[in-house]
């Protein structure tokens, strides 16, 4: 077993969000860090491959630009991100429906008018809970009573033909649950960022958000294609046989690896999300929309092409198709069916380009559930990641900076 030279003050196991947030901010604080990555690029399941000439990313993925760690980390001007409609269209059995947002699309909002997309009472009560959590300040909703999504949504006085119209499918995809048993803590900080931020994508893809972390770490500190074998007494031992002395060490990876490096951390269970991404000669819907399926066929799908024209070549339509669990023989084709009822088109000769499982795509995150998880599980042990917050980038960042946090007050009490 090969030793390096001196001691570094921390390594960071990790190149995801949590991982870049947390090795940036020891850099800052002029800690030695090292950050090692056992894959060939950072992001983890944050990443974007280039695929038969298409732009694939990890997953179906969108960016909120209202983060607060997204605005004190990023230059949103230089990931020339391209928005959704700020909306959702429905597929019922009536058609389609839309929700927009009638303070950014008013001429769009007609669906929202008594009768359609639902009754007077429901979009009163919409209306009173949405203005709560898009003005009160972030840290009422995180004191506010735990419960369910589902007994939240009902609290706030929304009839059960409404949830199960738009927010059941809508927040299935969100928290990649079908049941709305999510904390309703959870849900309004969610909402509230949905209500204050834009939905959009970079240009060159999901992954261009942790290349831009990436790139602003200093010359040699980044070590990709490093895999961790184990922690040791001294610091963590890379599967080449190379030990890095560390005073300190934080586990970023994903759940499985983190779990397997630090059985104390306890993380629990994460949510598979299966996206389908099918190609066309036309567009199925001539709008960055996302669609929504009453019927719950699947968690919601897009043309990305219309979000991001240079996510498919030329002439050609890119179709993100987003279910629960795991790619089963058959589902494909019972997709497709769906697809086109939902599209209003003959989705026969699309092409079905790739498929991608994310098995921890997202934390489940059912209540009780602590919004925030300290990352010190001993002395000059430390974990981050999003199943220490919230599953979103917000989470996955902050949780980082709270691992440097701790990192800092062991080393310079």
């Amino acid at each position: 077993m090969a030793t390096t030279g001196g001691a570094l003050d921390a390594v960071v196991v990790g190149a995801g969000l949590a991982g870049l947030a947390c090795a940036g901010d020891l850099l800052t604080a002029g800690l030695d860090v090292r950050l090692v990555e056992a894959s060939d690029a950072v992001g983890g399941r944050m990443r974007s491959d280039r695929y038969e000439g298409f732009v694939i990313d990890r997953g179906f993925q969108v960016f909120n630009t209202s983060y607060p760690q997204v605005r004190r980390r990023l230059d949103l001007r230089a990931l020339a991100l391209r928005p959704f409609t700020p909306g959702v269209l429905i597929h019922t059995d009536r058609g389609r429906l839309r929700f927009s947002d009638p303070t950014r699309r008013p001429r769009e909002a007609a669906d929202l008018l008594p009768g359609r997309l639902a009754g007077t009472r429901d979009l009163l009560a919409l209306g009173v809970l949405s203005a709560r959590d898009m003005l009160a300040p972030a840290g009422v909703l995180k004191r506010g009573e735990e419960r369910t999504t589902r007994s939240a949504l009902a609290a706030a006085g929304l009839s059960e033909e409404f949830v199960e119209r738009f927010f059941r499918p809508f927040l299935s995809g969100v928290f990649l649950e079908d049941e709305l048993e999510t904390s309703s803590r959870v849900f309004h900080l969610v909402w509230r960022s949905t209500l204050r931020g834009t939905l959009c994508l970079p240009t060159d893809g999901i992954g261009a958000v942790p290349r831009q972390l990436a790139d602003a770490l200093p010359a040699g500190t980044l070590r990709l294609e490093s895999p961790v074998d184990r922690l040791t007494d001294d610091g963590v031992l890379l599967t080449t046989g190379t030990e890095l002395a560390a005073k300190a060490v934080v586990v970023a990876t994903g759940p499985g690896p983190a779990a397997a490096l630090l059985p104390a951390a306890h993380i629990g269970p994460y949510r598979t999300t299966t996206t389908y991404y099918h190609t066309a000669d036309t567009s199925p819907l001539a709008e960055p929309t996302l669609l929504t399926d009453e019927r719950r066929r699947f968690l919601n799908t897009c043309v990305l092409s219309e979000v991001v024209p240079g996510y498919a070549p030329a002439g050609t339509a890119l179709i993100a198709t987003s279910v629960l669990g795991t790619d089963t023989p058959g589902r494909e084709a019972r997709l497709r069916t769906a697809l086109a009822e939902a599209y209003a088109t003959d989705a026969s000769a699309w092409r079905l380009l790739t498929v991608r499982t994310i098995e921890d795509a997202l934390p489940a995150m059912p209540p009780p559930h602590r919004l925030t998880t300290p990352a010190q599980l001993a002395p000059g042990r430390f974990v981050c990641g999003d199943h220490r917050a919230t599953g979103s980038v917000q989470g996955a960042l902050a949780s980082g900076a709270r691992a440097a946090r701790e990192v800092l007050r062991e080393l310079r009490p």
